[in-house]
């Protein structure tokens, strides 16, 4: 198969197959996570929306950023998974709508406030785009992840009435899940990455030691999101550990998607420790 124009085939709406472009899972899990600690963060009822719109739209570019940048690799390999790919997706489609999302979320991260604006364009949006067009292939692939997850939480408490930065423990919490994260999301793609270039950390540790890492990242985030706020944990924390355990292991023995989806669901129950011990 040439790396040329795919033949046109049946697929979902396009709405749908926009979203599958941008990786809408991840993208919408992103968001989601801003929005609780947008929550948890007191803003106001109109900055909670525009910061959650923000991470929303900067999210989407990424999406829609990695699979133009992958469609010859992707048509290369035969991935049939991925509307660009396989021609129901008409590229200038997914051109015009990463560039309105990216006006999007340059005009709502400056209603955030500057601060707030320069660390989610900067360091989360930037460190997406950084790791589509160079470090994807290289051992640093963990780095816009362990930087972006990281910077998260700052861009929430950075938009606040009293802007500061996100306390340390919150900023190591939110890089251990991105890069747990990364491991994952990769193991599925290893062989056709290998086939098209793509030697990320994943691909030069290897499968085992991916999984291994990652279920080791992935509970200290959760440790760290238990016992990083001021004074004991309550006992519904230590009972949330449980599920997160369980999570962990299926990141050790479950194959395809599913390391990542738990991964993500991991992320999600750390949120909501954050939110419910605000």
């Amino acid at each position: 198969m040439t790396t040329g124009t795919a033949p046109a085939r049946p697929g979902p709406p396009p709405a749908l197959a926009l979203l599958a472009a941008a990786h809408g899972g991840p993208a919408l899990a992103v968001t989601a996570i801003a929005g609780l600690l947008a929550l948890r963060g007191d803003l106001r009822p109109l900055d909670t929306a525009v910061v959650t719109g923000a991470v929303l739209t900067g999210q989407l570019t990424i999406g829609w950023g990695n699979d133009l940048r992958d469609l010859p690799r992707d048509r290369a390999v035969g991935r049939t998974d991925k509307p660009l790919a396989t021609g129901a997706l008409p590229v200038g489609r997914v051109v015009g709508a990463l560039a309105v999302a990216a006006l999007a979320c340059l005009v709502l991260s400056v209603l955030a406030g500057w601060p707030s604006a320069l660390a989610n364009v900067v360091l989360v949006v930037g460190a997406g785009h950084a790791y589509n067009l160079a470090l994807k292939s290289t051992r640093w692939s963990w780095v816009p992840y362990a930087g972006a997850f990281g910077t998260l939480p700052s861009v929430v408490t950075l938009a606040g009435p009293a802007p500061s930065w996100a306390p340390l423990w919150t900023t190591a919490a939110g890089a251990a899940l991105g890069v747990g994260a990364h491991l994952l999301n990769a193991l599925p793609d290893l062989a056709d990455d290998e086939r098209t270039g793509v030697r990320g950390l994943p691909h030069r540790i290897g499968e085992r030691p991916s999984r291994v890492l990652a279920a080791v990242l992935l509970p200290a985030a959760s440790l760290l999101a238990v016992f990083g706020p001021a004074g004991t944990p309550p006992v519904w924390a230590w009972a949330l550990l449980a599920p997160v355990a369980v999570l962990a292991v299926l990141t050790l023995v479950a194959r395809g998607r599913t390391p990542f989806r738990a991964a993500v669901a991991i992320a999600l129950l750390d949120v909501v420790l954050l939110v419910a011990a605000g």
